[in-house]
């Protein structure tokens, strides 16, 4: 079947000039608030806008604390830190992820564990992970272990996978039951519910990315969620140097990070923040066109949110059937054609850094990545 149906179905919601994959919505009300950041000489990391950031970001989610930070991968390495992720632990995720919730385990001297995906979610496969740790780890002292390299399975990091949550109850009861702590790599979900409640509220600590492609932006930025004051005052000591409070002396206490996200990108955040409910509308009728457009495409299926999940649809996903498109054929073309698209990451296992690292069986993360292409998604009025 030609390629250029799917390239014409594109273009008749975004029109025929280059579309790029998702880029921000700027109005005046991001102007106005970092000229007024500009002009106050707090564009540094403190600041009011960081303070009404944070502040906003944990209501919106539904949580107590949210500390800003300069990116996502930096937000999910302390999230995990302050969840007790020690040197020569276990972390269990996803092997399809982008790279950065694997580098972020590695930056604490602990091995990254791949788990596989399920189809109906493209993340963290529960049930098939609770038949996996049946099989590969034992219990000793309130502690999850893994049979072949003796090591501690010490917390899982389920990602939310373009938007659409994972089955995040089934994985609660299996984790409850090996004492493995839940840090969530909600850096694509902002927005998302499963079952009623907003992801990145589910573990003990979470991570959100703020890029300049997801669904709000800070230019760059992240953020660690959590409900346990302890935890946020810990993350935000450690991401500011671990410094002392004193009103003159530079004293620090362990070990820190220049993590804090500046007041000039808070400020950005802030008026993104507002428009959540406009985007969100956004991408539904967005994903309503493209549904309309590859209804009965031989070949192309795209895929929409669980039945636990009211998804941000952050970027929108094509499955390939691989017997009629050839992934890469249909991503050149695309490409070619001035319609940006990107194939789904090259699995955790697969990659240099961490190839030697414990996996499991992964044939659905096999078969989904010679499959999945993501195509334009901005949140944009649509023509």
């Amino acid at each position: 079947m030609s390629i250029s149906l799917i390239i014409n179905q594109i273009k008749e919601i975004y029109g025929p000039n280059f579309i790029p994959l998702h880029e921000p919505t700027f109005t005046n009300k991001e102007l106005e608030y970092i000229t007024d950041c500009v002009s106050s000489g707090w564009v540094s990391s403190v600041g009011k806008y960081v303070t009404k950031f944070e502040e906003d970001l944990a209501s919106y989610v539904g949580v107590k604390r949210a500390v800003a930070v300069v990116n996502g991968t930096a937000a999910l390495h302390i999230a995990l830190k302050i969840c007790g992720v020690q040197p020569n632990d276990e972390v269990l995720m996803p092997a399809l992820t982008f790279v950065a919730t694997a580098n972020a385990i590695s930056y604490l001297q602990a091995t990254p564990h791949f788990i596989d995906v399920s189809y109906d979610t493209l993340g963290v496969d529960a049930t098939k992970l609770a038949t996996y740790l049946k099989q590969q780890s034992f219990m000793k002292d309130g502690h999850c272990y893994n049979k072949e390299t003796g090591r501690i399975i010490r917390a899982i990091v389920p990602m939310h996978t373009f938007g659409h949550a994972v089955e995040l109850e089934t994985l609660q009861i299996v984790c409850d039951e090996y004492n493995i702590v839940v840090v969530e790599d909600a850096a694509e979900s902002l927005g998302t519910q499963y079952k009623g409640k907003m992801t990145g509220s589910f573990g003990k600590a979470s991570a959100v990315s703020f890029n300049g492609n997801k669904i709000i932006t800070t230019g760059g930025g992240g953020a660690i969620l959590t409900n346990d004051d302890t935890l946020a005052d810990y993350a935000k000591h450690l991401t500011t140097t671990a410094k002392v409070p004193h009103t003159w002396a530079y004293e620090h206490d362990e070990v820190g990070y220049n993590y804090r996200m500046p007041n000039l990108n808070a400020a950005l955040g802030c008026a993104q923040l507002e428009k959540m409910t406009t985007f969100l509308a956004q991408k539904k009728e967005l994903t309503e066109r493209y549904q309309k457009l590859f209804k009965g495409m031989e070949g192309v299926k795209l895929f929409t949110q669980p039945d636990h999940s009211d998804s941000n649809y952050w970027l929108q996903t094509l499955v390939l059937d691989p017997s009629i498109y050839e992934r890469d054929q249909v991503l050149q073309e695309l490409n070619d054609n001035g319609v940006m698209a990107r194939p789904i990451w090259t699995p955790m296992n697969e990659l240099k850094p961490y190839d030697t690292c414990p996996a499991m069986d992964l044939s659905v993360t096999e078969d989904l990545k010679k499959r999945i292409i993501n195509i334009p998604s901005s949140p944009v009025e649509v023509k």
